[in-house]
């Protein structure tokens, strides 16, 4: 298993559509100003934030339950930054829709301005034939509102490809989040 270079995720995003849209390249600055990079880096794609997001909030005093999770414990917002209150956590979802080939796997982790500010970005790997938009999970460890900005890198997906081909896919089993498009809560 091999970890995959910048030629490869641009070959494999122009030819066989791996992420859409496609960055060839990392942007830095959009309308004369920096930004948090995205796009295409050496060995990963720095994905983006769209502007949808799901806050939560103990406002009904839920129990939090990943096999019954109760959807009213959000606040969806649609914006270009998203405040986290202090020690909570927030759901989004990528710009970019992925397309995973079946002899892959991706790593996704946060990028290093979030973490040096407290906020963790939680990613699960993108499996064999697995696709979708990505479900973004942002935790603020911190005692104090942390920002969150749309349109901007949060996380680098690591691409590996193996040497052979798994028996099964996630594509195979019929994975509960084959597909997903929009911010995906927990399916039991």
């Amino acid at each position: 298993m091999s970890i995959k270079s910048d030629k490869w995720i641009r070959y494999m995003a122009q030819a066989h559509g791996i992420i859409e849209p496609f960055e060839p390249r990392q942007i830095r600055e959009a309308n004369n100003a920096r930004i948090i990079s995205y796009g295409t880096s050496s060995y990963g794609y720095d994905i983006r934030c769209s502007n949808e997001f799901k806050i939560f909030t103990n406002i009904n005093s839920a129990v939090v339950d990943p096999k019954n999770f109760d959807a009213s414990s959000f606040v969806d917002v649609q914006s270009d930054v998203c405040i986290i209150p202090p020690n909570s956590f927030a759901l989004a979802r990528t710009v970019e829709y992925f397309r995973i080939p079946r002899s892959v796997l991706t790593i996704c982790l946060g990028k290093s301005t979030y973490a040096r500010c407290g906020i963790i970005v939680n990613i699960t790997p993108l499996e064999p034939e697995w696709e979708g938009h990505v479900t973004l999970e942002f935790s603020n460890t911190t005692p104090l509102p942390a920002k969150v900005y749309a349109n901007e890198g949060v996380a680098q997906v690591v691409f590996f490809e193996s040497d052979e081909l798994c028996e099964t896919s996630y594509r195979d089993r019929s994975g509960k989040y084959q597909g997903q498009t929009g911010v995906t809560l927990p399916k039991a």
